[in-house]
C-alpha cells in the first residue's frame, strides 16, 4: 500500500464520514424534541438566579 493509496482512501472516505457526521449534528439540531434544551440554553445568559 502506497502513500498515494491511503492519501486517496483517506480523502474520499474522510469526505463521506465529514458529511454525515455534519447530517447527523444538523438533525440532532433541528429535532423537535431538542427545541425546549436550546431555548433554555440560548437564554441562561440572561437569567438572574
Amino acid at each position: 500500500m502506497t502513500y498515494q493509496d491511503v492519501s486517496s482512501f483517506s480523502q474520499s472516505w474522510g469526505l463521506v464520514f465529514l458529511v454525515a457526521m455534519f447530517i447527523v449534528a444538523f438533525a440532532y439540531a433541528l429535532w423537535p424534541s431538542n427545541k425546549d434544551k436550546f431555548n433554555d440554553a440560548a437564554n441562561s445568559p440572561l437569567d438572574e438566579e
